[in-house]
């Protein structure tokens, strides 16, 4: 299910060797899970390579290109992240055969393996489901006794019940079986949830953030309970689904938004949750390059993930 990484994704224009003229193509270092040197700001990219989930959710498949997709809008983008930072391309679990269960156990070990070198992991999916997989691994790191927040911008809550795991019930699973595990959802859109999954965040003691409050006008009050959040717990980590970002920036993803947050409010708390001392971990999932126009999707989710790690070195 693992592949090592693939050096013909980073590439892109030189402009100099100089540091203040590379690009991300320049300082990416490839790892084939060797150990590095402890540093704080140091990153992993992992991919995801599956849109199962999304396929048993009735959604549109092309995610698992996701993670290939992202790849190549980053590698083109300035490099401005401080001189101490180092960034790795870790690879690809992919998801074969429909097997997203053990897929998503293979990703846990991936993450896992990461952040006992010291990294942390940047997560590139695939559909949502890659967060099932995400949250293995850090369990697995942690151990069972620490409070883990879970801070999710995303217009649906995932909490389905269903009998097959897919891209819709991720929070559900991870609630279900852990006593230790928050969630806060930033950006739900009313139109977007049935009653029944309002009903079941209210079950599970959810906390979220309907999209309609998620404004610059408001940004302090959802800063506000985003520490309130912190707080409550040993460790962050965070996700961002692109159906979260209106359609007209972001109309590469399974299940577009017509009334989504605008990219640039999105960009102000990727790098609020992520300059959180308690924030370990990222993915950003449901990039579809094969329903996405003029790459539009696959370019912002690789600004986000350039402005998220800006986020984790301040």
């Amino acid at each position: 299910m693992y592949t090592t990484p693939n050096t013909q994704l980073w590439t892109g224009r030189l402009d100099g060797d100089l540091p203040e003229e590379r690009r991300f193509h320049q300082v990416i270092q490839l790892q084939a899970n060797q150990s590095v040197s402890k540093n704080k700001s140091a990153f992993s990219i992992i991919g995801f390579a599956s849109d199962e989930g999304v396929r048993r959710n009735q959604g549109r498949i092309g995610a698992r290109k996701g993670p290939d997709a992202i790849r190549k809008q980053l590698a083109k983008l300035p490099y401005c992240l401080p001189e101490e930072a180092q960034l790795y391309d870790a690879g690809d679990v992919h998801c074969n055969n429909g097997l997203l269960e053990a897929a998503q156990r293979e990703l846990g070990e991936k993450v896992h393996e990461q952040l006992s070198t010291h990294n942390i992991p940047i997560i590139f999916g695939g559909g949502h489901e890659t967060f099932y997989g995400h949250y293995l691994g850090i369990r697995k790191f942690l151990g069972v006794e620490k409070k883990i927040g879970i801070i999710n911008i995303d217009a649906h809550f995932d909490l389905r019940d269903d009998d097959i795991p897919s891209s819709g019930t991720m929070f559900r699973q991870v609630l279900e079986r852990d006593a230790n595990a928050g969630y806060l959802c930033l950006g739900i859109q009313r139109f977007g949830n049935t009653k029944a999954l309002f009903d079941a965040s209210a079950q599970f003691g959810c906390e979220y953030v309907l999209e309609e409050n998620v404004r610059f006008s408001q940004i302090s009050d959802v800063f506000k309970q985003i520490d309130s959040f912190a707080k409550k717990h040993d460790f962050i980590i965070f996700t961002l689904c692109m159906d979260a970002i209106d359609a007209s920036a972001a109309p590469g993803v399974s299940a577009p938004s017509p009334l989504g947050m605008n990219p640039k409010l999105v960009k102000v708390l990727l790098k609020y949750i992520a300059a959180n001392e308690k924030t370990i971990s990222f993915d950003i999932s449901e990039v579809n390059p094969e329903i996405d126009e003029s790459e539009k999707t696959a370019r912002l989710a690789a600004y986000l993930v350039a402005e998220t790690l800006d986020g984790f070195c301040k």
